[in-house]
């Protein structure tokens, strides 16, 4: 079975909010993917806005018949902002106001408390929780137990070992394929912990295959390559040329 293609659009509201204007259109966007075969659409709404903000969160809503996930942290601002506009799916993620993008999975272990209780207040909405984790067990076993339907593993470690000029020598390929088997392992351990397994963070068209051979990740969450792709190709081929990568 092929795992789904969920299309992380943020970046076309980062070229919007560069001008502070009206295009180009995240509504527009999101209906592109999901025509083209998209499976859902994800955005992350920050806390310093750097790019989705709230009315595009309560307008995807309206607009998205397939699946909507947002990614956010876990703060009683965000979470209620998710009781609010019902998303299918929250992913609660770490985020600090310095860095360019994501940096790692959630801390479960060291905000277990926090966690937790944005978790329940999720499900108590009726909202599919996800968190975003890095593919380490001992967190994996946490995230269990905050109550998480899900867990994205973070693949940026594998996706910098594919990117980068170490990737063309043995040793870079040796430590990508390494990569590959902790990921394999962990989304192992996630599955049978009774979870679903999504992955993503960094990942290509030319490094995606890899993890796709893994049976237990049914997910993918991917935004930047296809939407740097898509300046060249249009969205619509984009988005096509991803769903061929996984499958």
């Amino acid at each position: 079975m092929t795992a789904r293609l969920n299309v992380n659009i943020d970046h076309v509201a980062t070229i919007r909010e560069a001008r502070k204007t009206i295009e180009p259109s995240i509504i527009t966007a999101a209906v592109i993917c999901e025509q083209a075969g998209a499976n859902g659409i994800t955005v992350h709404l920050r806390g310093d806005r750097r790019h989705i903000q709230d009315r595009d969160i309560e307008l995807l809503r309206d607009v998205v018949t397939t699946y909507l996930n947002v990614e956010m942290a876990a703060t009683d601002e965000m979470i209620a902002i998710a009781e609010r506009t019902n998303p299918d799916a929250v992913s609660l993620v770490p985020e600090s106001p310095n860095e360019i993008t994501t940096e790692g999975g959630l801390d479960v272990i060291g905000n277990f408390e926090n966690v937790k209780t944005a978790v329940e207040k999720l499900k108590a909405a009726g909202i599919f929780v996800s968190i975003f984790i890095d593919p380490d067990l001992e967190q994996l076993d946490a995230a269990k137990s905050v109550g998480a339907q899900q867990v994205e593993l973070c693949t940026g470690e594998y996706a910098e070992l594919t990117l980068s000029a170490r990737a063309a020598h043995g040793d870079g390929a040796r430590k990508a394929a390494d990569e590959v088997e902790r990921i394999r392992k962990a989304a192992m351990h996630a599955h049978g912990l009774g979870m679903m397994v999504a992955a993503g963070h960094g990942l290509t068209y030319r490094n995606v295959g890899a993890l796709a051979t893994i049976p237990e990740i049914v997910e993918f969450n991917i935004g930047h390559n296809i939407i740097s792709r898509s300046v060249f190709v249009g969205l619509n081929q984009a988005v096509k040329e991803m769903i061929e990568a996984i499958s």
